[in-house]
């Protein structure tokens, strides 16, 4: 995470999600942006003309920034339990681009399922159920698909399905204590 903001011209022209709506947007090469947040491998920016986005990890080079790789599970370690720490390991990845404590510890991840296939136990289905901090969220599918995609990157995994659901409403009581102390609400 920033502690400080830092504000960068854009290199190219990068597409990005407006938050919190999750609409595209398109910001230009040799704009400014005040980097915000820079946490599971994407980046939060304030544009110019004062609205939020979030820009991909895979955008890295826009912000003169590296792409993160992410650790990979050795597909020989391949099991039911190490596949399901990377699935947690993938989930602690993945941040609300406005609030910088992860999914996991925001309490939102309500359920993970590992099941191995029938036929081959080194081949898994993952299931989650995760809800959002508010219903009307409009990054909610981005989160969604951003867990979707880091799972579905750890060998051994065939099919992934996250379910975003609103019961029960997700309560600030729902985080853990290390992330209420980060958000100053202890």
């Amino acid at each position: 995470m920033y502690a400080q903001r830092e504000q960068i011209a854009l290199t190219r022209d990068v597409e990005a999600l407006q938050v919190p709506s999750g609409s595209k947007v398109l910001l230009k090469s040799g704009s400014v942006v005040t980097l915000t947040q820079a946490l599971g491998g994407n980046f939060t920016v304030i544009a110019a003309d004062g609205n939020m986005a979030r820009i991909d990890g895979e955008n890295a080079d826009a912000l003169g920034k590296e792409k993160v790789v992410a650790p990979r599970l050795d597909p020989k370690d391949v099991s039911r339990e190490t596949v399901k720490k990377a699935v947690w390991d993938q989930l602690k990845t993945c941040f609300d681009p406005e609030i910088p404590v992860d999914i996991v510890e925001l309490g939102l991840v309500y359920q993970c399922d590992v099941t191995p296939s029938v036929l081959d136990d080194k081949i898994f289905s993952v299931y989650i159920q995760m809800t959002l901090t508010a219903p009307g969220c409009g990054m909610g599918d981005v989160i969604a698909a951003e867990a979707r995609t880091k799972i579905e990157r750890i060998p051994g995994v065939k099919e992934v399905e996250v379910e975003l659901t609103f019961e029960p409403p997700w309560g600030r009581e729902m985080m853990s204590e290390a992330a209420r102390l980060q958000l100053g609400m202890l």
